[in-house]
């Protein structure tokens, strides 16, 4: 996997499957990957962002290979932190959804994960790229996703402490308190075409959340972006489409619309707040534009997951 046989196993140690059992977890697959060669260090963050700078870091000082252990949020820092290097990414997943490692094929399990990443080839991915035209600090970075409205209003009300506690379940407590409410509206440029939704997807997955699909043709291989627009300030008109999602029937619904792009505007419809998620986590609201990265990241990946992306292609 790497020619230099140095290692950072860099670890969110609040992380759903690390909270109670985690150093014991960690040491026994830092030992599978010591016992493969690398000498392996752990290093746990100490906070949101913390993780950026850590790889970031690492990267610079020439490590050969960097490990996320922890959920979608943890390794959209550390993979934030090594962008357009040539220092492959490799995962253990031990978040709350674990939407990458479903989305390719991953163990759940830690010990059987690090195994597994010794057999992983390096592949040469593209990202996302968002940025927010409203004074916001900087740009984020993502591999999986962004979500535009209901999505990320569910992601920003979400109580810490219940997510913790309840896990996945928490989300469609959240979702379901939404029920009867309206939703706010926004607009979405794509080549020049303007439509008007309240919830936008914009993804290089096809899995969403751990459990549905909503975008079903793309992969991290691609090089634009499956986008999947629902229109509609009326939340029980998602029951519909809800039943489309599980039914895989949402081609050619009404109110809805699936496009790729390579690059996307948003903007409010009224004097509201929109909220903008990336890779499952919060990253702030609009105006703002979404774009492809190409050639990002060097991502250790299963060699089933690329069988089966070309097999489908």
């Amino acid at each position: 996997m790497s020619s230099r046989k140095t290692c950072v196993i860099i670890y969110n140690p609040l992380a759903g499957k690390l909270k109670r059992r985690g150093p014991d977890r960690l040491e026994r697959a830092r030992r599978i990957l010591t016992e493969a060669g690398y000498e392996t260090t752990l290093v746990p963050t100490s906070g949101p962002g913390d993780a950026v700078a850590l790889a970031r870091a690492w990267t610079a000082n020439g490590v050969g290979l960097i490990v996320a252990a922890g959920g979608d949020g943890t390794i959209n820092e550390v993979a934030e932190g090594m962008l357009h290097s040539a220092v492959p990414l490799g995962i253990l997943p031990a978040g709350t959804a674990n939407v990458l490692a479903t989305e390719t094929g991953m163990s759940s399990n830690l010990e059987a994960a690090a195994r597994d990443l010794l057999t992983y080839t390096p592949e040469r991915i593209s990202v996302g790229r968002l940025h927010f035209n409203n004074g916001a600090p900087d740009t984020r970075h993502f591999l999986l996703m962004t979500g535009v409205g209901l999505d990320a209003r569910i992601i920003y009300n979400l109580s810490a402490r219940l997510k913790t506690n309840l896990g996945k379940i928490a989300y469609w407590i959240a979702a379901f308190s939404l029920m009867g409410r309206r939703l706010e509206e926004f607009s979405v440029t794509i080549d020049d075409h303007d439509y008007r939704c309240s919830f936008a997807l914009v993804s290089k997955v096809r899995n969403y959340g751990g459990d549905l699909k909503i975008a079903r043709d793309t992969s991290l291989f691609d090089d634009q972006f499956e986008v999947v627009l629902f229109q509609g300030h009326s939340s029980l008109r998602y029951l519909r489409y809800f039943v489309g999602v599980v039914m895989n029937r949402l081609q050619g619904m009404q109110g809805l619309h699936i496009l790729r792009a390579h690059k996307l505007h948003f903007s409010p419809v009224l004097d509201t707040r929109i909220y903008v998620q990336v890779d499952g986590e919060y990253a702030g609201h609009l105006p703002g534009s979404v774009e492809i990265v190409s050639d990002a990241l060097t991502l250790l990946l299963p060699p089933l997951y690329k069988r089966r992306v070309e097999l489908s292609g």
